[in-house]
């Protein structure tokens, strides 16, 4: 991923690639004809570190949403024309800050393994249930058998949210032989009769699930839907699973529900500050599975992200952008044109 060197090149960032697979997955060699490409390997601090790294660039390519880019970003970023989001949005992007500043925003295709999420929220729950990660601690310390496990015949399984990665978590649950129950604040009788699950109340699917796991958007609306309350519904022996986003649950009250054994564990893939922090308490509970914000991190998914990506910027360099999540900012005068765009 060799850029030409000399005074014209431009500058095209690519953002939180932690493992550096970016250049290994996709051909950036067309790119790299026109952009010096560099990968950021770290997570930048928003807004003022961002600014001030990312100043000189002219397209920043992210991986989700693992920076967010609101309107204090943006118009700190003058020389910015193009932001390349993997899938088809982008939740913290300002969209209309970028559109008003004449940024080009565009999309990757949403194809391939699309049950990514789903398996992952199902290797947390089998880790838990079955003590997998605790037991696995204490073997490579000499140990022997410490905890009993729970079987998963015959028990509930409470899904917050019945999208594609909820309706994919009934499939499996019905091999396990669990009932299924279902549950947000749209969610129709009919709709959950169709996925083979059933509607209940959120009151219910607290109190009487053994497995509670969390399959919402994120939005001002859902943001802490599982809070104080709805923990302290549930058994002391239910486990709360969350690949969703952070902040759709309470992480104080789940942490002081954990620490205080009110309910068996958690399984969690988002935190509400990510990378999470070294000395975090989650980091430090044999009752908690922490992953790092793996739900969508497979060599497949990236090789979509990537090759879609490189494809929008080769799309840009020609004058002929694709995927373009704001197309009204192609024809208004706010466009920061260069020679690559007519």
């Amino acid at each position: 991923m060799k850029a030409k060197k000399g005074p014209e090149m431009r500058r095209l960032a690519i953002l939180d690639d932690v493992l550096r697979i970016s250049p290994r997955l996709v051909d950036w060699s067309k790119v790299a004809e026109t952009y010096q490409i560099q990968v950021f390997d770290r997570n930048l601090s928003v807004p003022e570190e961002a600014a001030v790294e990312l100043e000189p660039f002219e397209v920043i390519c992210c991986l989700r949403e693992r920076m967010s880019l609101p309107r204090a970003l943006l118009e700190g970023l003058p020389n910015l024309k193009l932001i390349c989001v993997t899938g088809p949005y982008h939740r913290t992007l300002d969209l209309a800050a970028a559109t008003e500043l004449g940024i080009v925003v565009s999309y990757t295709e949403m194809r391939g393994p699309l049950a990514v999420t789903c398996e992952l929220s199902w290797a947390h729950l089998l880790a838990l249930t079955k003590n997998v990660a605790l037991e696995d601690r204490r073997m490579r310390a000499g140990g022997w058998q410490s905890t009993v496990g729970m079987s998963l015949t015959g028990k509930v399984l409470g899904l917050c949210g019945l999208g594609r990665v909820g309706r994919q978590m009934v499939q499996v649950a019905k091999a396990f032989d669990m009932t299924v129950h279902a549950w947000s604040s749209n969610l129709t009788a009919e709709k959950a009769a169709e996925a083979g699950t059933v509607l209940v109340s959120k009151e219910d699917l607290f109190r009487k699930s053994d497995i509670v796991s969390v399959h919402l958007v994120l939005s001002d609306r859902s943001r802490h839907t599982i809070g104080a309350r709805e923990i302290a519904m549930m058994k002391p022996s239910a486990y709360l699973i969350n690949t969703a986003r952070g902040p759709l649950v309470d992480e104080e009250a789940l942490i002081a529900a954990l620490q205080e054994k009110r309910i068996a564990g958690a399984g969690l893939d988002v935190f509400h500050v990510e990378p999470l922090p070294p000395d975090h308490p989650l980091r430090k509970m044999d009752n908690v599975v922490v992953t790092p914000h793996l739900g969508f991190s497979t060599e497949e998914i990236y090789k979509i992200f990537w090759g879609d990506t490189a494809e929008n910027v080769e799309a840009f360099i020609a004058a002929r952008p694709i995927r373009v999540l704001n197309p009204d900012v192609l024809g208004s005068r706010a466009l920061r044109r260069t020679e690559l765009i007519s």
